[in-house]
């Protein structure tokens, strides 16, 4: 008879219970699917942001995903308190968790802030040819951690964001219009007016050079063996290697063709005989 008068008040004692907390957990999950409702359309209006104003997808993807993690456990801790969990101790769980995995992290989270930082301010972008962390190549992959290089003979190259943001960084691809800087040598002997009239007719006769700015072929240095004669040559970008390994190459057929010598290191050696 006890046993069954005990079942009766732990009964009375769940109803009980579940009566007075009842309205608080409907409100909670009420609360729960609302929020989320809310967080989804939230973070629909912010990537339409994102994409209307042109933001690098790999950032959009990291943001989106950061401020609908941040949502979301704002939104937990929130229902928790509504069904009378204590969230104090809980925030301060995660609190010294986060502090903890910042200690372990700090490289990736240089490498993170980095990417951040790269993805915002785009000093390069997916295509462009950079030279960072003293590595050059085409941009291939922009992510939150790392940029993926691909060099000129086809190797892939993974830089840390945070040494590529916190270096010099040199964006070949910018600018529309490149400068073409060679120098050549003749020699002492050698006809010089001659020597840059031959110049300046390979520069004129490439239609890939550009007539403005005007060329420039000038005398920049006596050296000990050579007069230079440097040759400046505005080109589009894209045209800048091509007219680089032309003109090296066609000046040194012309200059053979008109017998002007370019000059090599040699040692003369002379032989002193004693008289006896």
């Amino acid at each position: 008879m006890e046993e069954v008068d005990k079942i009766s008040e732990y009964l009375d004692m769940g109803v009980e219970m579940a009566i007075g907390y009842a309205p608080g957990l409907l409100l909670a999950v009420a609360t729960l699917f609302i929020g989320l409702w809310a967080i989804s359309m939230f973070c629909r209006g912010v990537r339409a942001g994102f994409v209307k104003g042109g933001m690098e997808p790999s950032l959009q993807s990291f943001l989106m995903s950061m401020i609908s993690i941040g949502l979301k456990v704002l939104l937990v801790i929130s229902v928790a308190s509504m069904v009378g969990i204590a969230t104090t101790s809980f925030i301060a769980v995660l609190g010294a968790a986060g502090l903890a995995v910042g200690l372990a992290l700090q490289g990736s989270l240089a490498n993170f802030a980095g990417g951040v930082l790269i993805l915002i301010f785009r000093p390069y972008k997916v295509g462009d040819f950079i030279d960072a962390g003293g590595v050059m190549g085409v941009v291939r992959r922009i992510e939150i951690f790392s940029t993926v290089l691909t060099t000129g003979d086809n190797k892939t190259i993974i830089l840390p964001n945070g040494a590529v943001s916190n270096g010099a960084i040199t964006n070949f691809s910018t600018q529309e219009t490149r400068r073409v800087d060679i120098v050549f040598g003749i020699g002492y002997d050698d006809d010089l007016k001659k020597a840059k009239e031959v110049l300046k007719g390979l520069i004129e006769a490439d239609e890939r050079i550009l007539k403005d700015p005007e060329p420039l072929i000038v005398v920049s240095n006596l050296g000990d063996s050579t007069v230079d004669i440097t040759t400046r040559s505005w080109v589009n970008s894209a045209d800048y290697w091509g007219v680089y390994f032309d003109l090296t190459e066609n000046t040194k057929l012309a200059f053979d063709e008109n017998d002007i010598s370019i000059p090599y290191p040699q040692t003369d050696v002379h032989l002193y005989q004693q008289s006896s």
